[in-house]
């Protein structure tokens, strides 16, 4: 399904495919012979999602970029299923494997890897060529990659870089859930006025 949101229409390359189940909405920019398969999801929520050429989106991937966090992809990139990505920067040929999550603010250098369950968080700078091993996390600028275990020395590197902050505007001092979903479904309340296209 494709939508507009906020005036904005997705533009979709000639060459490229979009599965009949798939969504597209919104500023979405999808490049020369791109697939975009069955189930994905690329939602641009006040900023854009712009796809380069041949990026390859599989079942059920999510891809959203917000008013405060575009999306951004270079060429010869795969998104694996069932895999979720928030206004990042992705750059290159890189790999993105099924289940994979890559956070607000994150980079992902050329031919770098996220592996199964592999985790890219907010603000972290994946190098060129790297790799974050199957189920590990990686956090920081510059990044550590650790394993799920380490979680006291990953919420060390994690904490100051503010996430409620960086992806909401609500310092954490402040922070409520009855805050955070009262400004969210604000925001997404703009749905409402989509307009499907096809």
């Amino acid at each position: 399904m494709i939508l507009t949101h906020q005036g904005h229409q997705p533009q979709i390359h000639p060459t490229a495919y979009v599965a009949p189940t798939a969504t597209v909405c919104g500023n979405v920019v999808i490049g020369p012979d791109c697939r975009i398969l069955h189930g994905a999801q690329l939602i641009a929520e006040g900023g854009s999602i712009v796809l380069g050429e041949a990026c390859i989106i599989m079942e059920n991937a999510v891809i959203r970029s917000t008013e405060r966090h575009a999306a951004a992809f270079g060429n010869f990139c795969l998104v694996g299923p069932n895999a979720h990505l928030v206004g990042c920067t992705v750059e290159d040929e890189v790999f993105i494997a099924t289940g994979a999550a890559v956070f607000h603010g994150a980079r992902l250098g050329k031919g770098s890897e996220v592996r199964i369950n592999g985790v890219v968080h907010l603000r972290s700078h994946l190098p060129a060529g790297a790799f974050v091993p199957i189920g590990w996390v990686a956090v920081g600028d510059p990044i550590q990659i650790l394993s799920p275990d380490q979680h006291d020395q990953i919420w060390a590197i994690q904490q100051p870089l503010n996430f409620p902050s960086f992806v909401y505007g609500i310092d954490r001092t402040e922070l409520t859930m009855e805050k955070l979903t009262r400004q969210l479904a604000g925001a997404l309340a703009a749905h409402r006025e989509d307009t499907v296209i096809s």
